[in-house]
């Protein structure tokens, strides 16, 4: 970058408002620095002037707030109902800056107007890269001239900062893309599984949870999904684990030198009856002969520079702090300048480093301060270059120390944190603690045991680490060849037992299999306890809840490994990939979300696993049982996705993620779902459904009793046709349209089949006054000729007229005046609330009224269903149903008025 010329703005953005007051105080050197309100009350704006590389800058320094833009899916797969959930891996999606983000936006929009160079102050991360592209997206689109530079630090202090903006470099492009590949995935996974399995479940049993059942979410992540089953899998073995009792001798000897305490050598047995044996031997002989005495030097080292992970880990293990806890006074002590960058996977120093610097920065400190004093004294021989981990990931190195902090007024985690760090790295920066052990053998009755002791020489680092300690007890001096009696001898017995996973124990787990970074470990482990899939105790060990054991049994007994690390290990290796450049985004999205549909495609077909498993720990919910109580029609058979349930629609029970339904006549008032199954229909089993359909609404020749099977194949989304074996069904459907009477729609409710079915039998006949078969089944109607009911003049209007057979009142002779019937004389009940009809011709040719059968009397492949849908009536397949004014009703006419603009069911002279 040349120096000199004309002064340019130059806008500067870093990642919190925090991180930008702090450079710009450093910049500045807090002299000329003016502050301004932008767009965003919390996002200030600094102006100050500088020199960078000898060219005049204005500075203006401002501040987003994490991701100032979100991915998400566009608007028509947002909603839960929108989309099978398997769309949405390949569904679009989009990156966008929401509402709550729109004021920085604009801040950015003015400010990068007027401005020729932006520079990024963004976290020296993969995440931080992420966001600075999203910042040169949004000013790139209002200035396509701006310069674009990146600072990168590693602590909010001069030296850093200073050389940060001395030596800008390129935005890292690779980065980037490997934290929007993991987004997408992310998203695509996550959405599709927590969709399905929410959807799934939710209504199907009573989940015990912190939410309510209405806001319950059953959430599915890629990364906190393993970290679940990390926890389930110790559980498991601990469950499977039978507790074995076990045995051991123990040997203590007393002199005036002190105690030794010797152990076994076999460690112990299980076998009561043999340790019992080599006890009684040892009581019986107990004379001790020492045997080995061996002297040796022994060194502890100090720990590794310290890591994200690591800091975690023993926070948790020294102060019990949680994981989140421990980063967010991390991040609060970054900020405030007195550690390096918290989230680092870097566990060895550069050999650039000024560790010597950082040391001095300790000395004024009245607890370890004289400690660093030491340390920095050639004299003392205290100093050693710390030893690395072997990590590095080249963005910021092991966190330390970057100015001095006295005494707990940030409170008490924010000190003790601030502790552990200093003594940390004052520790790998020292010599290792010197100790000389001596190590005892002895024979008793011919069993070993030995005695370990320990005098401590040099503590060196264990002066400063107060965490670690290394004493030992010591021992008596002994001579080979010596023998002694001892002082206590004892078989003690004791019971196997694995503990659960403590919290350090969980990320170290983690970090083994690559789940996660060491800037998201901490956040998955929330979210299993913010969603209650796991507890932790007081001592911060883990146990799964009913729910998350569930879950991953569910998966588990599907065959797939979906809660193992494996899979999400293979995919941060992949993202890891990207952001070196070795592969393309493109690329591992592909391939990523192509094995991951395939998954969930398998375990969405074995869903039953999943709720066998839950059914295992929770009680099934009412709308459960009232979906088990027989009212399964048939698979959906548009999303395979669950059973239909049949009510005034046959209706996918996925609603309203699936719309599939099979609209029934807008007549039905009662829909019963039977245990009959229909002998045509494939695939199956269809059961049957008997219809009790309103009287008055329905045409003469038709029973107001019917059962027929539903059939879907040909069913069109939102379109409500049907493609089965049913014509009777069919042909009213024509005539009455579609839709439930009742106003609550999909959910109304029905009376239970036990009520529906005693009402039928109960009701008497109207010719033999007795119960269990309807009017029109009576056998007294069938007992005499077929011409029983006589037909002739009405003797008060003198008219030709027969006697109804359905309610007795006398039926006058008609005549049909329609185009196919024109003059053909016809009988029809009088009573609106009737529907008999029958064609004067039909008489003398045997027929009765109501001939037309209850069941399906269009398709003559149709067999016979069990019980009432079987039965057959006396008409062929080619018979055509007809309406009381003797149309076809292919006609498509209104039956009560003629009118073929519109259906009976809609018919403004119905009832009049």
């Amino acid at each position: 970058m040349a120096g000199g010329g004309r002064t340019i703005n130059v806008l500067n953005v870093a990642e919190k408002p925090s991180v930008a007051k702090a450079v710009a105080a450093i910049l500045s050197r807090n002299q000329g620095l003016r502050v301004r309100d932008g767009r965003s009350r919390y996002n200030k704006i600094f102006e100050f002037d500088y020199a960078i590389r000898g060219q005049p800058c204005h500075m203006l320094m401002t501040s987003v707030t994490g991701h100032l833009m979100e991915l998400d899916f566009e608007d028509r797969y947002r909603k839960w109902h929108s989309c099978d959930p398997a769309d949405l891996y390949q569904a679009p999606v989009r990156k966008i800056v929401p509402e709550d983000k729109m004021d920085i936006k604009r801040t950015l929009d003015e400010e990068a107007r007027r401005c020729q160079w932006l520079v990024l102050w963004l976290d020296c991360d993969r995440e931080g890269e992420n966001i600075a592209f999203e910042v040169i997206e949004v000013c790139r689109a209002v200035n396509h001239h701006l310069v674009l530079r990146r600072a990168r630090f590693s602590a909010l202090i001069d030296r850093e900062i200073h050389q940060a903006v001395q030596n800008l470099v390129d935005p890292n492009q690779w980065f980037a893309d490997a934290v929007d590949a993991r987004q997408e995935i992310d998203l695509r996974i996550g959405a599709s599984f927590t969709r399905f399995q929410t959807m799934l479940l939710k209504d199907r049993f009573c989940i015990d949870s912190a939410t309510e059942d209405r806001n319950l979410v059953l959430s599915y992540g890629p990364c906190q999904f393993p970290t679940l089953g990390f926890i389930v899998e110790r559980y498991w073995e601990i469950q499977a684990h039978e507790p074995e009792e076990f045995w051991t001798i123990n040997f203590t000897h007393r002199s005036d030198e002190g105690i030794a305490t010797f152990n076994w050598m076999r460690g112990h047995l299980f076998d009561y009856t043999c340790a019992v044996i080599i006890y009684e031997m040892c009581v019986q002989e107990p004379t001790a002969t020492v045997t080995k005495v061996r002297q040796q030097e022994k060194l502890k080292y100090p720990p590794y520079p310290l890591s994200t992970i690591e800091l975690e880990k023993r926070a948790s293990r020294y102060f019990r702090m949680s994981s989140e806890q421990t980063m967010k006074v991390a991040e609060d002590l970054y900020q405030a300048g007195f550690i390096s960058y918290p989230r680092t996977e870097t566990d060895c120093f550069s050999v650039r480093t000024d560790l010597h610097a950082m040391v001095q920065e300790q000395q004024g400190h009245p607890v370890w301060g004289s400690y660093a004093q030491r340390l920095l004294d050639p004299g003392t021989g205290l100093w050693r270059n710390p030893s690395g981990g072997g990590h590095d990931d080249k963005a910021h190195p092991p966190i330390h120390p970057t100015s001095f902090l006295l005494g707990n007024q940030d409170g008490v985690k924010t000190t003790i944190l601030y502790e552990l760090v200093v003594r940390h790295f004052l520790a790998c920066v020292s010599q290792p603690a010197v100790g000389a052990e001596t190590t005892v053998e002895i024979d008793v009755a011919g069993e070993l045991f030995s005695a370990s002791g320990r005098v401590i020489l040099a503590r060196n680092y264990l002066d400063v680490y107060r965490f670690e300690s290394w004493g030992g007890s010591v021992i008596p001096s002994y001579a080979v060849g010596q023998q002694f009696i001892p002082t206590t001898l004892t078989l003690d017995s004791g019971v196997t037992r694995p503990p659960l996973l403590s919290e350090a124990d969980l990320l170290s787990c983690m970090d083994k299999a690559g789940i996660g970074t060491d800037a998201t470990m901490h956040d998955h482990i929330k979210k299993l306890l913010d969603r209650f899939y796991a507890t932790k105790d007081a001592n911060t060990r883990f146990s799964p809840t009913n729910l998350g054991e569930a879950l991953v049994m569910g998966y588990d007994d599907m065959g797939y490994e979906l809660w193992k690390p494996n899979l999400r290990s293979t995919m941060e290796y992949d993202m890891k990939e990207v952001s070196i450049g070795n592969k393309s985004k493109a690329e591992v999205l592909a391939n990523c979300l192509q094995q991951m549909k395939a998954c969930f495609l398998d375990a969405r077909v074995n869903k039953v696993k999943l709720l066998e498993a839950m059914s295992i720990f929770f009680e099934r919910s009412n709308a459960d049982e009232h979906h088990a109580a027989g009212e399964i029609v048939r698979q959906c058979g548009n999303c395979l996705e669950s059973n239909m349930d049949g009510k005034f629609m046959v209706g996918c029970m996925a609603f309203p993620q699936c719309r599939n339904a099979v609209w029934l006549p807008g007549s039905v008032s009662e829909a019963i779902v039977t245990s009959n199954i229909c002998n045509s229909c494939n695939p199956g089993p269809v059961y049957l459904i008997q219809f009790k359909f309103r009287r008055h609404e329905i045409p003469p020749g038709f029973d107001v009793n019917h059962w027929v099977s539903v059939v879907t194949e040909s069913l069109h989304m939102q379109s409500g046709c049907i493609g089965g074996c049913d014509e009777t069904l069919r042909q009213l459907i024509e005539i009455c349209g579609t839709g439930s009477r009742n106003p609550g729609g999909r959910g109304a409710t029905t009376t239970s089949n036990n009520v529906r079915q005693s009402d039928t039998r109960q009701r008497a006949c109207i010719y033999c006054q007795q119960t269990g078969h309807s009017s029109g089944d009576c056998p007294s109607q069938f007992s005499g000729s077929r011409n029983a009911h006589s037909h002739g003049p009405n003797l008060q209007s003198g008219e030709s007229s027969i006697p109804c057979t359905s309610c007795g009142t006398p039926c006058v002779l008609r005549i049909a005046n329609t185009a196919n019937n024109r003059g053909r004389k016809f009988y029809s009940c009088q009573s609106q609330e009737c529907n008999f009809f029958l064609w004067e011709d039909d008489i003398n040719n045997g027929t009765r009224g109501r001939s037309i059968p209850r069941g399906s009397a269009s398709n003559p492949g149709r067999r016979g269903g069990r019980g009432r849908g079987g039965q057959t009536g006396g008409r062929g397949a080619d018979t055509t149903f007809v309406s009381a004014t003797g149309d076809p009703l292919s006609g498509r006419r209104c039956y009560v008025c003629g009118d073929p603009s519109h259906f009976a069911n809609a018919c403004p002279n119905r009832g009049t």
